[in-house]
């Protein structure tokens, strides 16, 4: 299962990450995984070439970890990551919580 967390502070997104294998098919086949994979990684791409929001990302097998640095973030940015949520929560809906599980943490609370 591939487990992505949305962190806000507030209405503010301060980053996410994304691990695991959504294990929908084998190594190579999986669309799920080439899915989440896409939007992460355009979503990261996008607001490196159309923003000036500072950032911080670490990458490992089948891991992504993405922090903002500085604050307020760009309306760019927001739009940006309201994409990478819409298509993510669109994959769940479309294949179920057996492959993909979003959690959505707010730090404030």
């Amino acid at each position: 299962m591939i487990t992505i967390e949305i962190r806000t502070s507030g209405e503010e997104y301060v980053g996410f990450s994304s691990k695991g294998h959504a294990g929908y098919a084998e190594e190579g086949y999986d669309i799920i995984c080439a899915a989440v994979s896409a939007l992460t990684v355009n979503t990261i791409n996008s607001i490196e070439k159309f923003t000036e929001d500072a950032f911080k990302a670490e990458a490992a097998d089948g891991m992504i970890r993405w922090k903002f640095t500085e604050f307020p973030l760009s309306k760019e940015t927001k739009l940006l990551m309201d994409s990478l949520v819409l298509g993510l929560e669109d994959i769940q809906e479309n294949y179920g919580k057996k492959y993909i599980k979003i959690v959505k943490k707010d730090l404030t609370k």
